[in-house]
């Protein structure tokens, strides 16, 4: 099985990266392909509301020179999708929320492609906020129908300066469960990936 993590932070190597290589590494060593993919500060626009996704319904947007398209076929591939932002303003940064807004957008208007996937949300956070920023990720996962796996506490590690996480050992180590629960949720989940119900089930 395969999961990405995107790293909203503009920051490389900052607290939120380090968030997530703790949550692959469970996942590496449970067999899993994993890849961490950096968004923060690479060229992202926002939603357009062109509606051009629900005409064309090839899976992309039509906006086609940024990242976005990129970053939208490793989410397609993924068995589970883990989004990392740091807190702007309890929320989540700039280039989270145009990922969040198009990838959601595209994904309902191609037949729900994020229908059954496990999505996880990760949040470095200095003091206050934290919640906000894991319930926007958390949203656009619900509305699309994805598994949202639970762990210790909130997906929160604490830290300002770069490196300030690994002194949260809490946080640390809800990275180490959250890892280990998506693994153990993708084994149980793994023989029904093809029998996820129609949305006719749901709607009569």
């Amino acid at each position: 099985m395969y999961v990405v993590a995107v790293n909203g932070s503009p920051r490389k190597g900052g607290n939120t990266e380090i968030m997530l290589e703790e949550a692959l590494k469970p996942l590496k060593s449970a067999g899993w392909e994993t890849e961490l993919v950096q968004l923060g500060s690479k060229r992202i626009r926002g939603c357009m509301a062109c509606g051009k996704c629900w005409e064309n319904k090839d899976s992309r947007c039509i906006v086609d020179n940024d990242v976005f398209n990129e970053v939208m076929e490793t989410m397609l591939r993924a068995d589970a999708i883990i989004l990392g932002s740091p807190t702007y303003f309890t929320d989540v940064s700039a280039e989270m929320k145009a990922l969040l807004d198009r990838s959601g957008m595209v994904a309902l208007a191609n037949g729900r492609l994020f229908r059954g996937k496990i999505g996880a949300a990760v949040v470095a956070v200095r003091r206050g906020g934290g919640t906000h920023v894991f319930d926007t990720i958390n949203h656009m996962y619900l509305m699309s129908q994805m598994i949202v796996p639970g762990s210790l506490y909130w997906n929160l590690g604490m830290g300002l300066d770069k490196g300030d996480v690994n002194n949260d050992s809490e946080g640390l180590g809800n990275m180490k469960n959250l890892g280990e629960t998506i693994a153990w949720l993708g084994a149980a989940m793994k023989p029904h990936l093809q029998s996820f119900p129609e949305d006719n089930a749901f709607f009569g």
